[in-house]
């Protein structure tokens, strides 16, 4: 795909980096206020996994036709009704008390929130070059953690100053603002090449081994991010016993070692490249890099720190968002960028899916006294699983427009 040489492609970069920023702060709210609203509503750790549950599966469900909507419709039209709809959802949950409450809006907001990652993923495809791209969708990477960094520093402190329904009206009020912004910058022209790329039906991209790879990896590596994401709060107020008022500060710092994986996953495929590397070869050795790194995280456990688990589960998501982005990256390398939504949506389905069964046996696994150690070990080994598949099924790609040497796209045996 030929580069837009337009300044405003990054304004658009930006303003999709808010919204992913505020995707996850209406995501993870409820995992900070989980002590007060179990305290408040006697939750026991089931229900908490069913509201997550429901979450994971609604969006799941969504993501099937999410990416074919933003194909479909556009990034401007579709992206504004998406985040519209999710701000929407998260100001509800001011209004509701009871269980099943909870669960339907947290149902709606995993429909509306899937239309995220499939619109990030479509602007970089649509807009750079595989080289650029990568630094691209790394700096999009670090969206998802700056949400969670933003989220543990200022959503417990506006609870304690203002309720936490005046934390959820506040939260969902700022993805409104977005949506009127975005509306109101005009986007750059998408070229013309890729507006008229025909799109592959799903009958296609489902016999498609270049769509299993994404499929599967999304499925193996997904579980790790959401587990965490919903229960790494939980997992530091059961180990280490800290309150609410305390949880802030590790669970940044967690999070802020995720940022900065994202944003190696963006520049460290794309300086290989530079040195005349395959796409094929930049992006496995980089995902090798991050599957080695998370074989530590059960080793959390033994730790005599909240700070030293801190650092132990900032080094696994480090590699995570590491590994993602660079999954990411494959996708907009094999897939031309009229399907990319279509193909990310496919995968991140999966993802969610594998994700929502992580969060119902981390439920069970506590409810039965289990602890968190099953799940850890889970987390150390999947990623490497990840990557076999992912070779097993793409031994050897070239990127969509050509590698370095001008090969033609996709696969070579």
């Amino acid at each position: 795909m030929s580069q837009v040489s337009d300044r405003r492609r990054w304004l658009v970069v930006g303003l999709v980096f808010v919204a992913i920023v505020l995707n996850y702060v209406d995501r993870q709210i409820l995992a900070l206020l989980k002590p007060t609203l179990q305290a408040e509503f006697h939750w026991s750790d089931r229900d908490y996994s069913h509201m997550a549950s429901a979450f994971q599966f609604a969006a799941a469900i969504a993501f099937l036709g999410t990416g074919w909507f933003i194909d479909k419709v556009g990034l401007r039209p579709g992206f504004a009704l998406g985040v519209g709809v999710w701000s929407l959802a998260g100001m509800a949950h001011a209004f509701v008390s009871s269980v099943g409450g909870f669960v339907g809006v947290r149902a709606v907001l995993g429909v509306a929130e899937s239309i995220g990652t499939p619109a990030a993923v479509k602007t970089a495809a649509t807009y750079f070059e595989p080289r650029e791209r990568s630094i691209a969708l790394g700096l999009g990477g670090i969206a998802p953690n700056v949400g969670a960094i933003l989220t543990p520093l200022l959503i417990p402190l506006m609870a304690l100053m203002m309720g936490w329904k005046a934390t959820f009206l506040i939260a969902g009020g700022l993805g409104l603002v977005w949506v009127v912004v975005w509306l109101a910058v005009r986007l750059p022209e998408q070229p013309q090449s890729d507006a008229e790329a025909p799109t592959m039906a799903w009958s296609a991209l489902l016999t498609d081994r270049r769509q299993w790879a994404i499929i599967l990896g999304k499925a193996l590596t997904d579980q790790v991010w959401w587990f965490l994401l919903f229960f790494l709060p939980d997992l530091f107020h059961r180990v280490f016993g800290l309150d609410q008022s305390a949880l802030g500060l590790p669970v940044a710092l967690v999070y802020a070692m995720a940022a900065v994986g994202g944003i190696t996953a963006g520049f460290l495929p794309a300086a290989l490249m530079g040195r005349g590397w395959s796409v094929n070869a930049a992006r496995k050795v980089t995902m090798l890099i991050y599957a080695v790194m998370v074989l530590p995280v059960p080793l959390l456990i033994h730790a005599q720190s909240p700070w030293l688990a801190a650092f132990i589960v900032g080094v696994a998501l480090f590699a995570h968002q590491g590994f993602s982005t660079s999954l990411f990256g494959l996708t907009t390398d094999v897939f031309p960028a009229r399907v990319v939504g279509s193909a990310i949506g496919i995968g991140a389905f999966a993802g969610n899916l594998s994700g929502m069964a992580m969060i119902e046996f981390t439920g069970w696994s506590l409810d039965a006294g289990h602890g968190y150690l099953p799940m850890l070990l889970i987390c150390a080994v999947t990623y490497l699983a990840a990557l076999g598949v992912i070779h097993l099924l793409l031994p050897r790609f070239t990127a969509i427009g050509g590698d370095q040497d001008g090969a033609s796209p996709v696969l070579a045996h």
